[in-house]
């Protein structure tokens, strides 16, 4: 009974591939190219954010939607920076000031990427952090916009300590908390950390997602420490956790 009403849905939920809103598939306007990654990751680096704001909004002026600007570009330009310090190619001190320009930019944006309809569920709240150790949460930005826009509340974890976090989740009624993660070291933490939450949760139903370079590198990790699910970016990642409570509904 268990296999077949707990374990094998999110085993399934964990892996499957989310389908597009139609919104996003309705979507006109070209896609970022190879060349804006490019150039933009330039701009990044050397902390330019006026001139990344000028040419995002020079894309954007020509068709581009800010979905795809999020997706397409800048996501793809913050794991660029990330490569390139793997690679020794540049220095911690450029992948940071990278970084901070491209969350600026979001920032700027963010009063644009509304919710959807107008609509803000309160009975939709999630807690996002990245794993105790993480140095860089970019992503996890980018994931509570898309998040913001499909009507949920965003809490934001960073800089938190594991018995932080599992306090606020004691305190306060989180439908879903996620966790970003880039590397493997950490997965021991993480594990641990999701069954502290799960036992001192507000919520007994509580969901628990997860995302990061480590799990779309190897997405069966999810269900290994813990999670409920995993997603390749915020976009999917919202998708998921829509699903997700549709299953933890059912379930109580």
């Amino acid at each position: 009974h268990m296999l077949e009403n707990d374990v094998i849905p999110r085993l399934v939920l964990a892996r499957r591939e989310s389908t597009p809103p139609a919104y996003i598939d309705n979507i006109s306007g070209a896609a970022p190219s190879a060349e804006d990654v490019t150039r933009l990751t330039a701009l990044a680096q050397h902390g330019d954010l006026a001139g990344a704001l000028a040419y995002i909004s020079g894309l954007r002026s020509r068709g581009m939607p800010l979905e795809r600007v999020y997706l397409g570009l800048l996501a793809p330009v913050a794991r660029r920076l990330g490569e390139m310090w793997d690679q020794d190619a540049c220095d911690f001190t450029a992948v940071t000031l990278g970084l901070c320009c491209l969350q600026q930019v979001v920032l700027e944006h963010s009063a644009t990427f509304q919710p959807r309809f107008g609509r803000r569920d309160q009975e939709r709240r999630i807690l996002l952090a990245p794993v105790p150790g993480e140095l860089h949460s970019f992503g996890l930005l980018m994931v509570g916009e898309f998040f913001r826009r499909q009507g949920w509340e965003v809490c934001s974890g960073s800089g938190a300590t594991v018995r932080e976090i599992v306090a606020m989740v004691r305190q306060e009624w989180f439908t879903m908390v996620g966790f970003s993660l880039s590397c493997d070291s950490r997965l021991d933490t993480l594990a641990s950390s999701i069954r502290d939450i799960r036992r001192a949760s507000r919520n007994p139903q509580i969901g628990v997602l997860v995302g990061g370079k480590v799990f779309i590198e190897q997405p069966d990790l999810a269900v290994l420490v813990g999670a409920d699910a995993t997603a390749i970016d915020g976009q999917q990642a919202a998708l998921k956790a829509e699903s997700l409570l549709a299953l933890l509904t059912v379930e109580s």
